[in-house]
């Protein structure tokens, strides 16, 4: 196995560390070896001078004195389902002709004569795309893991939003097109007939309401308000959603002209619902209650990392049954008070070893505040896992992996799994943000990795020099012949991705967890 390196890359300065180090002035001292000195125990040990425990270890919990696991093979590289997300987009292309096809074959190109006629079917049309579309959205919306697996997890994020987008717009135009064609057709004026769509037609008032609830979210979903928002703010306004399907189905059914008598439209779009809620009762409530009550977790132990960092341990029965893999997150919900109906998303920060899982969360806001505060043995309720931000991904033999901040929580953990000799970059502000120094340093000795802590301001000479086309191929003149896994801020992933796509890294070899989940 070929010898580690760990290096210092720091406003131009270059240390490096290990067995023939020849290192250059460094304004921050050389990280410590780990060695096998088991930076492991201190989930368990109360000796551990880094380790601040809340309350008492949970009764019945067996701890092996030993490490948690023995580093895996490799995990064996899968070929990305393809097949898989080509027969889902020919599904929803197939599903979206069959939601317009009523209307399609019940008129005639007569019927469409003058600007009213006109008007009005585009209605229609608009109220069949925009229903199905939502349809669509809540199946997105309802962690199959299948459609995880097969679309991935940072594609089917971009087909959310893009598809929420469409959504808004396309509900926006049905109402404008409803209101202008039928008071075109009444010859009266907008005023009027709104008064008479709210007073005269069935379930028009909660449609009004569901377009209300849907534009608001569409607003608040804007990138740059999205991320000013509490992630609490966020996560009811998609709850909403469920609301907004409720209301949907009452105005489609009662005022569709397409829906209004039973037959195979009237069948089709009640099979279209069912399965909907189908989806959604199964993934996110009667899957995640037969996963908790056959784990049942709890939390082990609470421990600093860095500054506003912490690491949670959580233990429980058959946790080698869960299925998890390194690089995956899950929605964790801390049955404490008063952040207990929150779930959040946390990507595992090692891998998972039938033993315990551990999540590190920075303190950014009011609940990633509180975890320092947990107790030994409070109750835990998980989702998932999701993503597929994992080594079985991978299509090359060797990997990069870059990091930003708490995005070194997933890359740490695929350290355990992706084959030796892999390459990391971690970008962090100041060296005392660096989080898992001596697990960094233990698993490039074991892995035999390389290790670049590239610390400092944006502005400062050697990360502004490092992440520039010429400072990434000086720093990994192979990049073309790795898989490249990014995780980080928004900034630094745009960035990398940039640049690889300048050095020609073919997209298939590029995996991102951006921080949009």
């Amino acid at each position: 196995m070929a010898r580690p390196s760990i290096f210092w890359y720091d406003v131009g300065t270059v240390e490096r560390t290990g067995p023939h180090a020849t290192a250059t002035r460094a304004p921050e001292p050389a990280p410590r070896r780990a060695g096998t000195a088991s930076w492991w125990a201190r989930a368990f040990s109360d000796e551990s001078e880094n380790a601040r425990v809340r309350g008492e270890q949970p009764e019945n919990v067996q701890v092996s004195a030993g490490p948690p696991a023995d580093f895996r093979r490799p995990a064996r590289p899968v070929a990305t389902v393809r097949l898989g997300r080509w027969l889902l987009l020919a599904v929803f292309w197939a599903g979206l002709a069959a939601a317009v096809l009523p209307w399609w074959t019940h008129t005639s190109p007569r019927s469409l004569h003058g600007t009213p006629a006109v008007l009005t079917a585009g209605a229609r049309v608009t109220g069949l795309v925009g229903g199905y579309v939502l349809l669509v959205q809540v199946l997105l919306m309802s962690r199959s893991r299948r459609l995880d697996r097969w679309i991935g997890g940072t594609r089917l994020l971009v087909w959310h939003r893009e598809l929420g987008g469409f959504l808004v717009v396309t509900v926006l135009a049905h109402s404008s097109l409803v209101v202008v064609g039928y008071a075109a057709t009444d010859r009266v004026g907008v005023t009027s007939e709104v008064v008479t769509l709210l007073t005269t037609y069935h379930d028009m008032v909660s449609a009004v309401v569901a377009t209300g609830i849907l534009t608001g979210i569409g607003v608040l979903g804007i990138r740059g308000l999205r991320r000013v928002l509490p992630h609490e703010v966020w996560y009811l306004l998609h709850l909403a959603t469920y609301l907004i399907l409720l209301l949907a189905y009452g105005h489609q059914f009662a005022n569709g002209h397409e829906l209004a008598e039973p037959g195979p439209a009237r069948y089709y779009w009640t099979g279209l619902y069912v399965l909907a809620v189908g989806a959604v009762g199964w993934q996110r409530v009667l899957a995640p209650v037969a996963v908790n009550l056959r784990h049942r977790m709890r939390v082990l132990r609470v421990v600093p990392e860095a500054p506003g960092t912490v690491s949670v341990y959580v233990t429980g029965r058959r946790l080698d049954a869960l299925g998890a893999r390194a690089g995956q997150y899950l929605r964790w919900r801390f049955l404490t008070s008063p952040r207990w109906w929150q779930s959040h998303p946390f990507s595992l920060s090692a891998a998972p070893n039938g033993q315990w899982l551990r999540l590190t969360a920075k303190a950014v806001g009011r609940y990633t505040a509180d975890l320092d505060r947990l107790r030994a043995g409070t109750r835990v309720l998980i989702g998932g896992p999701a993503g597929e931000f994992t080594a079985d991904r991978r299509t090359r033999p060797r990997a990069l992996l870059i990091a930003g901040g708490s995005g070194i929580a997933p890359i740490r953990a695929l350290l355990e799994e992706l084959p030796p000799r892999p390459v990391v970059i971690y970008r962090a502000s100041h060296p005392d943000d660096v989080a898992f120094r001596q697990e960094l340093d233990w698993l490039a000795q074991a892995r035999g990795a390389d290790i670049w802590y590239v610390t400092g301001s944006r502005d400062d000479p050697g990360p502004r020099r490092l992440f520039t086309v010429d400072g990434l191929r000086e720093l990994v003149p192979d990049v073309v012949d790795r898989d490249v896994y990014v995780c980080g801020p928004p900034g630094l992933v745009t960035l990398t991705v940039r640049l690889l796509r300048v050095l020609r890294v073919p997209r298939r070899q590029v995996h991102l967890d951006p921080f949009e989940f």
